[in-house]
């Protein structure tokens, strides 16, 4: 099956996470089809902490990927940052 997760990145204590379209057999931060966007934690205020290509991620869960909990989660914050 096919997910939509986040694959950790980053150095110790500085967590950076891509997200990524990938085999949901593939460990974490292993192997991936498509980079479709970012989250940042410990971005500063006047740093962009998280974007997600809304288009790339309407294709691949119309051809049946299937987001994370954690990555629903982002997408719809920044589904709600970008209506207001």
């Amino acid at each position: 099956m096919v997910v939509i997760r986040l694959a950790r990145g980053g150095a110790k204590k500085r967590p950076f996470y891509n997200l990524v379209v990938t085999d949901s057999r593939n460990r974490r931060d292993g192997r991936f089809v498509e980079r479709i966007g970012f989250y940042n934690p410990v971005a500063a205020e006047n740093e962009e902490g998280l974007r997600v290509a809304m288009d790339r991620l309407t294709y691949w869960q119309q051809n049946g990927a299937q987001l994370s909990p954690t990555a629903a989660r982002l997408v719809k914050q920044y589904a709600a940052k970008q209506a207001a």
